[in-house]
């Protein structure tokens, strides 16, 4: 297992919050999300040999917020 906190811009509420986390907790291999919107961020505890920071980013991107 593998964990990573991404910085996710453009998060305002608790909407946001749930919609990252979901988006992240699909990606195959995602064990557990947990989003913070007061430090911006997303830290996600995954299993490397099944995803990617590649697809983590992509899954938050996908939900229009702006990884960096």
């Amino acid at each position: 297992m593998a964990t990573i906190t991404l910085r996710v811009e453009g998060m305002t509420c608790g909407h946001c919050k749930q919609s990252v986390e979901g988006a992240l907790e699909k990606v195959p291999g995602v064990e557990e999300a947990r989003v913070s919107l007061e430090e911006k961020t997303a830290t996600v505890q995954f299993d490397e040999t099944k995803t990617d920071i590649a697809a983590l980013k992509q899954a938050v991107e996908g939900q229009g917020y702006d990884v960096e």
